[in-house]
């Protein structure tokens, strides 16, 4: 790779900050494989449906919280919001661990802590991304958000893998335990950074009706109005990988907490490069978003379709390589082509789909592997790629092929989203 791929690095903010956040997703992800793990093994009897719920309770809070979330990453300081939001999913953690330590822990109370870290989470997301281009200069800005999704998908890959080695040999509770203290890295990193060095952008100014004004701008906006309604296609109906992933693994291979660990890590593979790709390309193009779709869907079919669980697994490399192509393209377009004093809004909706929306497919994709299978419900996931692709393609054929600068000085058209 050359070192443009790792420019941002060379600023020491975001390399102090970027390290932090490194140990954090690590942990971050330990968690999530273990809870999926001991809903689906432990509380239930392989019920997917339960999976659905947790998702939907851990990423409902996106969509529910969204007047306020966005808001709050415009107006408020930033860093200072984000090493309360990363103490409290750390306490959060450390809680659940206990519960299950103890042997006390009952299918409601992962639904409560799910809930309680989403609604936490919904402030973190939108604050930690837009702080991203605190970090960074201006042009080194789509460089740093792909990095950012490089360093999430290494973790994606190490997490699951070390979670499914802890949950054989220890449990799941020490991975909650050990999440929680991973916390304390991203706070020191918080910490550590030279405040007179961020690159503090233009602050919202606070007035009556300044939700909604984020909604009136991504509605003024043919472009984003295509690539956040492809985005809500995938988010809600592709983007379910803990369901996908798990009972496949369960109910189709048969395999245990370790070879379901594996899997998502082996998709992880294909988010890293996919990460690392982007963070090669200068611009965001709509071109590249319509591929990155259609490879989704296709990948998704193929994958639903294979015999073996390591053939599954060499699918699952071309789901994660598309699925991290087109987030990461979509989440640059948004950041490059939205004014930095709407940047917190629109990204705030940017992440209301892709984490709220999901929990809205969640419960359906469940229903449809308890009732169908799991590979139908990789079939829905196949579909929403597909049809966010044509989505794209028509944005295309009515705009060409505009970078978000040219796209952000479209008037709207005869594309009504």
């Amino acid at each position: 790779m050359s070192s443009s791929t790792f420019r941002s690095l060379r600023g020491y903010n975001y390399r102090v900050w970027a390290g932090g956040a490194a140990v954090s997703n690590v942990g971050t992800w330990m968690q999530r494989t273990a809870q999926d793990w001991i809903v689906l093994t432990q509380l239930t009897r392989h019920n997917a449906t339960a999976v659905g719920i947790v998702m939907a309770l851990q990423f409902g809070p996106q969509l529910l919280l969204l007047p306020l979330t966005g808001w709050a990453a415009d107006h408020l300081d930033r860093r200072k919001l984000l090493m309360v939001t990363q103490a409290t999913m750390g306490a959060l953690a450390l809680g659940l661990g206990l519960l299950t330590l103890t042997g006390l822990v009952q299918l409601w109370h992962v639904y409560v802590f799910a809930l309680l870290l989403g609604c936490v989470a919904a402030f973190d997301a939108p604050a930690r991304q837009t702080f991203v281009s605190e970090l960074v200069t201006e042009i080194d800005l789509q460089n740093a958000v792909a990095l950012n999704s490089t360093s999430f998908n290494a973790a994606r890959m190490i997490g699951p893998a070390v979670a499914g080695t802890l949950i054989a040999a220890v449990g799941t509770g020490w991975v909650f335990v050990i999440n929680a203290a991973s916390y304390v890295a991203v706070i020191g990193a918080m910490k550590m950074l030279r405040v007179h060095e961020l690159y503090l952008r233009q602050r919202a100014v606070r007035t009556r009706g300044s939700f909604l004004e984020g909604f009136r701008y991504v509605w003024r906006r043919p472009d984003l109005k295509a690539v956040l309604f492809m985005l809500f296609l995938i988010g809600t109906f592709g983007l379910n990988f803990p369901i996908f992933i798990s009972t496949m693994s369960v109910t189709v291979f048969h395999a245990g907490a370790h070879q379901y660990g594996l899997l998502s890590s082996i998709m992880a593979i294909g988010s890293v490069v996919g990460a690392l790709l982007a963070a090669r390309r200068d611009k965001p193009r709509m071109g590249v978003l319509v591929v990155g779709a259609s490879v989704f869907g296709a990948g998704c079919a193929l994958a639903a379709l294979m015999p073996g669980y390591w053939l599954f697994g060499m699918a699952l490399i071309v789901v994660g390589v598309a699925a991290q192509t087109f987030t990461t393209t979509v989440n640059s377009w948004v950041q490059l082509s939205t004014e930095p004093a709407m940047r917190g809004r629109v990204l705030a909706i940017l992440l209301a789909i892709v984490l709220g929306c999901t929990p809205m497919g969640a419960p359906l994709v469940g229903w449809v592997a308890d009732t169908f299978g799991a590979r139908w419900a990789m079939g829905v996931a196949a579909l929403s790629g597909l049809a966010a692709a044509l989505v794209g393609w028509r944005y295309l054929s009515t705009y060409g092929r505009l970078s978000p600068a040219g796209a952000s000085q479209a008037k709207p058209g005869s594309w009504d989203g």
